[in-house]
């Protein structure tokens, strides 16, 4: 892999720090092979991305050579009714970012989703494929995308069903609806690839030491439906628990998902010579750090 001396030598700034992605980032940027410069680890305490005169500060004072923004509000029903503060953070948090790393120049790392997409495809989207934003929460990340093309040297990674350490995802979800005993009904019309959280933080690294530049799609290399998730899941969790499956229609959540929304990950293959593990490989790691946090152990 090729790398610039003038970016891996000088400090690499993380923003969203306390986050799913911003934890298995942590964990994996001390590796031998990460960063050779100082690691900027930032939360909202730290840095507001939407303070536009305290990115421009923090970035013009730190020098950074990369700033990987893992800052986003991820609710996505709650953007729904939180349409001004979706587009604050998502959108307008971005272009300070962006125009930040424009007067530093420095490489801009920008986060997105798969829900940038309508769902109506047959195939795999792929990175020049045209967005069709469905809720507050995908238009919002589609401006973040837009926003990030004010920084000359950009990287866009779009990525899908994130599970992990430290965060609320549907997996801790469903083993804790699991262990109460509690009904499960679980969508089976809707489509993607679930992503551990760890697996991206290496694709995200391995993607900046490549040199990759514009759109990359980052994704696990299978694909289901939230119901076969979900019955995956407590297969190794608690087996013999019954998942019911429904509609969408019969959930009737706020905001709109798109029915089919897996992405062709051959961009990240060709650039970095890396596909993301499927569920299957991936699903049984992070269900023993779940037990280990459960039983008051600390996740390695």
């Amino acid at each position: 892999m090729k790398e610039s001396p003038s970016i891996f030598d000088k400090p690499l700034l993380v923003t969203g720090a306390n986050g799913m992605l911003g934890w298995a980032l942590r964990q994996r940027l001390i590796w031998p092979d990460g960063p050779k410069g100082e690691l900027l680890w930032t939360d909202v305490r730290e840095l507001d991305i939407t303070d536009r005169a305290a990115v421009g500060e923090f970035v013009g004072r730190r020098r950074p050579g990369v700033i990987l923004n893992c800052a986003a509000l991820t609710d996505v029903d709650g953007c729904e009714s939180r349409r001004d503060e979706a587009f604050r953070i998502n959108g307008a948090g971005v272009e300070n970012l962006a125009r930040a790393a424009a007067e530093a120049g420095c490489l801009l790392v920008q986060l997105s989703t798969d829900f940038v997409f309508s769902g109506d495809a047959r195939r795999p989207y792929r990175e020049d494929d045209e967005p069709r934003p469905l809720s507050v929460y995908a238009a919002s990340k589609l401006a973040g995308e837009k926003a990030a093309e004010l920084a000359p040297q950009r990287l866009i990674v779009r990525t899908a069903w994130l599970y992990g350490p430290r965060g609320k995802n549907f997996v801790r979800a469903i083993c804790q609806r699991a262990d109460e005993a509690a009904p499960l009904r679980v969508v089976g019309d809707q489509v993607g690839s679930p992503t551990y959280s760890r697996d991206l933080a290496e694709a995200l690294w391995r993607l900046i030491r490549s040199g990759a530049r514009g759109v990359v799609h980052a994704v696990g290399s299978e694909t289901a439906s939230w119901f076969g998730f979900a019955k995956a899941i407590v297969e190794l969790w608690r087996p013999g628990t019954l998942v019911a499956e429904i509609t969408s229609q019969e959930l009737q959540r706020p905001a709109r998902r798109p029915a089919y929304s897996v992405l062709d990950c051959s961009r990240l293959l060709a650039i970095a010579g890396y596909r993301l593990p499927g569920f299957s490989q991936a699903l049984p790691q992070y269900l023993a750090e779940l037990r280990a946090e459960l039983q008051g152990a600390a996740p390695a």
